[in-house]
């Protein structure tokens, strides 16, 4: 069965990155009816943080992805001991004893005579004398994969052909001094053991996906059934607050921002393909996903064209699923009367200040204007038609034409000089605070 998986970082909560990576590894899955795995790295003792685990996985179900199994790495102690002795065995892997500061000694020597900075495989000379004397010394030993000196190549679903020279990189430590495997090698088991048959990556990983090749290679004895997609990278688009760092945004605060899911997972599925961009259902996004459509460069994200898909959803979304996100007291009638003019959802607070809060409206030069229209002012209960009756009053009072009253009224009753319509908000705002309003707007 065609399966992809999805392994965030423990160490922070799911960036908007990551999220694009699993939503395009969630896509594909849905696309070619096969199913997707989220890995949770729980190894890493350095980076891991356990208590995220739960914030990620919502923050995924938030965004409409629901992967279909779940493994932790926790579970596969055994599975890992056995891929390890069959690379002892193999001669692929070879302990180590040299310090970190060693290492950097070694590297900044190699880097003032101008050679390169990767590994010397010194340790591949250790004697099994000079081992004893390391460990009866108390040095623990640490593990390297020996890699191949080939090229890993493969035909990448988005760049086209690629290939990492394997004798530039430096063999990575995949075994610490404390016995445990790390995610060089724990994640290429784990997708050999649950079968990943495609994988989405993000263009920054091309190294270490060199790497995972050639220990799938010497795992399976060559035999690779694997194809793969990276992804450039999002470049932010000028300095909006949606927009900036936003691969490294969190998944939570853009949500905080009132945000949608649909409106976020159809921007980022789509953007830079030929397909529209619009507010569509994870449905329909998954059964006109390709992964070939991306282009091989990096993307803009721009925030206006990011903000209008978010408004549009808005502008479609009912009272009850938003009523639970919305200022206490909000009603229906102030959610249809305002959410055609949010980008986001936390603009609403600002709305409601406006209908039920209080607000202090600028000075306006129309005085009289005002005070007629504070005198023509009709009385309560108001009803849906109030606004159009009492414009009419004041245009015929004043000798004014309707339209030429909007603009001074909207600017003394809502401190804004524009928004939703009046004839839908003065109801909600109320004779008092409007009366309020228009004589602290005359001065």
């Amino acid at each position: 069965m065609m399966r992809t998986r999805f392994a965030p970082p423990l160490n922070a909560h799911l960036s908007v990155g990551n999220a694009r990576i699993a939503l395009a590894n969630f896509l594909l899955a849905r696309r070619l009816g096969g199913r997707i795995t989220l890995r949770l790295d729980d190894l890493d003792r350095e980076h891991a943080r356990p208590e995220l685990i739960d914030a990620i996985v919502a923050d995924l179900r938030w965004l409409g992805i629901e992967c279909d199994d779940i493994i932790r790495q926790s579970d596969g102690v055994d599975r890992y001991a056995d891929a390890i002795e069959y690379l002892k065995q193999a001669g692929r892997l070879y302990p180590c004893f040299e310090s970190r500061e060693e290492l950097r000694a070694k590297r900044e020597q190699r880097r003032k005579r101008g050679e390169a900075t990767t590994y010397d495989r010194a340790m591949l000379r250790l004697t099994s004398s000079q081992r004893a004397a390391a460990e009866s010394s108390g040095k623990r030993p640490y593990w390297r994969f020996r890699l191949s000196d080939d090229e890993a190549v493969w035909d990448d679903m988005v760049l086209g052909r690629r290939s990492v020279k394997l004798s530039a990189v430096s063999d990575p430590v995949v075994i610490g001094t404390d016995a445990a495997p790390l995610p060089a090698l724990t994640a290429v088991i784990d997708d050999l053991t649950v079968g990943v048959t495609e994988l989405v990556r993000n263009e920054s990983q091309m190294t270490a996906t060199g790497v995972a090749l050639d220990l799938i290679s010497a795992l399976r004895g060559g035999r690779l059934n694997l194809r793969l997609a990276h992804l450039p990278p999002l470049i932010d688009a000028g300095e909006s607050r949606i927009a900036r760092r936003v691969d490294a945004r969190t998944l939570r605060s853009v949500r905080r921002d009132g945000v949608e899911p649909r409106a976020l997972a159809s921007y980022i599925a789509r953007l830079g393909t030929a397909l529209p961009i619009e507010p569509l259902p994870m449905a329909r996004l998954a059964e006109t996903f390709e992964i070939a459509a991306f282009p091989a460069e990096p993307l803009c994200f721009e925030a206006a064209e990011m903000l209008a898909l978010n408004r549009r959803v808005l502008c479609e979304t009912a009272f009850a699923a938003v009523s639970d996100r919305l200022p206490s007291g909000a009603t229906e009638a102030f959610w249809l009367a305002v959410r055609g003019n949010l980008d986001l959802l936390s603009e609403a607070r600002g709305w409601w200040d406006v209908v039920a809060g209080t607000i202090v409206p600028p000075e306006i030069e129309e005085r009289d204007l005002l005070m007629t229209a504070l005198e023509l002012l009709p009385p309560e209960p108001w009803h849906g038609g109030v606004w159009q009756d009492w414009t009419t009053a004041v245009a015929r009072a004043t000798g004014r034409k309707d339209g030429s009253l909007a603009e001074p009224l909207r600017l003394a009753l809502t401190g804004e000089d524009r928004g939703p319509e009046l004839c839908d908000l003065l109801p909600l705002i109320g004779r008092a605070r409007t009366a309020n309003r228009l004589q602290v707007a005359a001065g």
